[in-house]
């Protein structure tokens, strides 16, 4: 493809493009393909000549666009917000359509030099103070990787560069919750702690937040069997009810024990923008590593994963590599980005936080953070004041945690009935939610902050609800 046939070509691509955001709102919300049924409808072999474009449009819109769960959709309630937001998308074309390689400061100066400078507003944006330097990473779960290996090698005095944890004296503890994301105890894993040594210490069972208390008790026992505490993960904003864990108590206890704290608030970061809301992470100044991600609530476009540490230096120690081939005169006075993650090359992902920002503007996306909180509150008050529904968990951020309660049901018979009417809904294609377990027991979590989502779909949603639930046979 040459640049006059791909200028034709991305012009009917970015129609359609546009065509389908304006029309998302009459698709189902969740896909209604079954198990290989795109696959089915493809090829099994490649194509020898090249194809028609027509023809390749053809399969996106029946093939592709069937297939796809629509986390854009207004309607769209489960997991966290996914956004994409068409200013950041054009940046992703810039970055795409540069072709840039990012395997040093030679190879893209501006790659380097505009990635510093992004990552810079943003911590300006969320309130962090200018001891922290910033990357871009894919996403969270490789923040936290990266973290949980400069844990290991501060608490190790670097032995990687000996036996590593092979040659250990002692065994090496994480300290985290059942509330935390996936990715953590995956993170603890790949790092090399062993599921052993991963410690879910005791919540608030109200708030579902770490227990400081309870985490210096763990510590003290875990020393005292001859155990290094290492690493603790401190979750602003969990995945199944936003809890809140309490960092500055948490920061006191990893500087009283000099173990290593990262802050994993991977969506409710983006309600640090908010300065009303930075309360919910006070004492993030006393911790050793932060990522959060625009491309949930914010909406900047996946995959965009903030991650800043306070001692770059141990940062670049410990992930450094200087192949010859990329030696350069330039060494020593630039940031080398490869050294700040486990990849070498690198994207060009600060064009969609520097696409963002500047044709959005942060006021706009302040205003719509506001308006999904607002909406968040709305619906709460819908549940507090309805007879036989209640709220599982607190309403901090946008995330409203909900259940049904009929007369006479509870346990494996009210779980039941929670999960159904959950998956008529979803089933329906009219919006789509997603259950998760509190204290062993299915809940329903209504995630607020689609970008398209105002508050008539709110409305429609908590009408929907109601009228499902009390359809479902008891």
């Amino acid at each position: 493809m040459n640049p006059e046939a791909f200028r034709k070509e991305a012009h009917e691509l970015i129609d359609w493009i546009c065509d389908y955001r304006q029309r998302i709102e009459d698709m189902p919300v969740r896909t209604r393909v079954g198990p290989g049924d795109i696959r089915g409808a493809l090829p099994a072999t490649p194509p020898e000549e090249p194809e028609p474009f027509a023809d390749v449009m053809r399969d996106l819109e029946s093939i592709v666009v069937p297939g796809i769960t629509q986390v854009q959709h207004p309607m769209h309630f489960g997991w966290f917000p996914s956004n994409a937001s068409l200013a950041s998308v054009l940046g992703d074309f810039a970055s795409s359509g540069l072709g840039t390689l990012g395997i040093s400061w030679e190879s893209c100066p501006a790659l380097t030099e505009v990635e510093e400078v992004v990552c810079d507003w943003m911590r300006q944006l969320v309130g962090l103070s200018d001891s922290w330097k910033g990357t871009i990473h894919d996403t969270a779960s490789t923040a936290c990787l990266t973290a949980m290996i400069l844990a290991r090698e501060k608490a190790t005095d670097y032995g990687e560069t000996r036996g590593g944890l092979q040659q250990a004296d002692s065994p090496l503890v994480v300290y985290t919750t059942e509330e935390a994301h996936s990715s953590v105890r995956k993170a603890a894993l790949l790092a090399g702690f062993g599921a052993d040594n991963i410690r879910n210490v005791p919540m608030d069972p109200h708030t579902r937040a770490m227990r400081p208390d309870a985490l210096a008790a763990l510590i003290e026992q875990d020393q005292a069997a001859g155990a290094v505490p290492a690493m603790i993960v401190a979750s602003v904003g969990s995945t199944g009810i936003t809890a809140m864990d309490p960092v500055e108590d948490m920061a006191d206890c990893a500087r009283r024990y000099g173990i290593w704290l990262h802050v994993d608030a991977a969506m409710a970061g983006s309600a640090m923008l908010l300065p009303e809301c930075r309360h919910l992470w006070q004492g993030v100044e006393g911790a050793d590593s932060v990522s959060w991600n625009p491309h949930k609530w914010m909406g900047t476009i996946l995959d965009c994963s903030l991650f800043y540490v306070r001692d770059p230096g141990h940062l670049v120690r410990v992930m450094s590599t200087n192949p010859s081939y990329l030696r350069s005169g330039e060494d020593g006075e630039v940031t080398q980005y490869r050294d700040w993650g486990i990849p070498l090359g690198r994207r060009f992902r600060a064009l969609k936080l520097w696409f963002h920002l500047r044709l959005d503007g942060i006021g706009a996306i302040r205003r719509r953070l506001r308006d999904d909180l607002e909406n968040a509150r709305w619906l709460a008050e819908q549940v507090e004041a309805e007879p036989r529904w209640t709220l599982e968990a607190p309403v901090t951020l946008q995330t409203v945690c909900v259940l049904h309660r009929p007369p006479g049901l509870d346990g494996e018979a009210l779980d039941t009935h929670t999960l159904a009417w959950v998956d008529a809904i979803n089933r329906s294609g009219a919006a789509f939610l997603s259950p998760a377990k509190i204290g062993g027991r299915w809940i329903v979590r209504v995630s607020v902050g689609v970008e398209a989502t105002e508050r008539h779909h709110v409305e429609a949603l908590w009408n929907l609800v109601r009228e499902t639930a009390a359809g479902i046979p008891a």
